[in-house]
């Protein structure tokens, strides 16, 4: 491999390492799956972290303020240039009560996003243009402090992975569900314990080698 792959990871609570235990509590920077995920890569490999706790996909939130993912985006993007690979891991905080949307609606979210990627990158003077890795969330579970903010979440999250596995031929990006790896936590519902951190990182790892083989 020559020179160094920068791959961005633009998520929410779970890619900034919300500890389900202790609320407000960050994971160390080696549990986090983008901790592990840079460990697996190893050497010529470098990982942007761009997790926010509590980012929708393109929701404003009349809440928490300034949450939505797609507003950002092109600024992250440019700003992290050039980039290799891109991870988009976000839908969970869609699934609150207050934007009453479904899981087809978070998926064409999810969906857009990946698109606003090649298109943000066509001007001039740029050349690289990056892949794109879709992480589709795993189910929620509507208990302890979050069950009322996220209500009727639960059932809508379990739809996820049908709902983008229905649009795939729609889109140029891979798209791995990470239902088949990983499960949020009993404590809080939402959230990832370390052991599905280090998993989650492993499994993208394995998954972001076969994407960006020697040509």
């Amino acid at each position: 491999m020559t020179g160094t792959r920068t791959i961005l990871c633009f998520g929410d609570s779970n890619t900034w390492g919300a500890d389900p235990q202790n609320r407000g509590v960050r994971f160390p920077a080696d549990v986090r799956w983008t901790g592990v995920l840079r460990k697996e890569l190893g050497d010529g490999y470098d990982i942007v972290e761009e997790g926010l706790p509590g980012r929708t996909t393109v929701w404003a939130d009349p809440i928490d303020g300034i949450m939505s993912g797609k507003e950002y985006w092109p600024t992250c993007l440019l700003s992290h240039r050039p980039l290799d690979l891109v991870v988009i891991m976000l839908g969970t905080n869609d699934l609150k009560e207050r934007f009453s949307v479904s899981a087809l609606d978070i998926a064409m979210s999810t969906l857009s996003l990946a698109g606003l990627v090649k298109t943000t990158f066509s001007r001039p003077g740029i050349t690289i243009v990056p892949q794109v890795l879709i992480l589709v969330p795993p189910p929620i579970k509507e208990t302890g402090l979050f069950a009322g903010m996220f209500k009727g979440g639960e059932e809508k999250s379990k739809q996820l992975g049908e709902a983008f596995a229905m649009l795939s031929p729609y889109t140029d990006a891979s798209i791995m569900d990470v239902s088949t790896v990983i499960v949020s936590s009993e404590a809080d519902g939402i959230h990832f314990e370390a052991e599905q951190h280090r998993k989650l990182g492993s499994a993208v790892a394995e998954k972001i080698k076969s994407m960006l083989v020697e040509e």
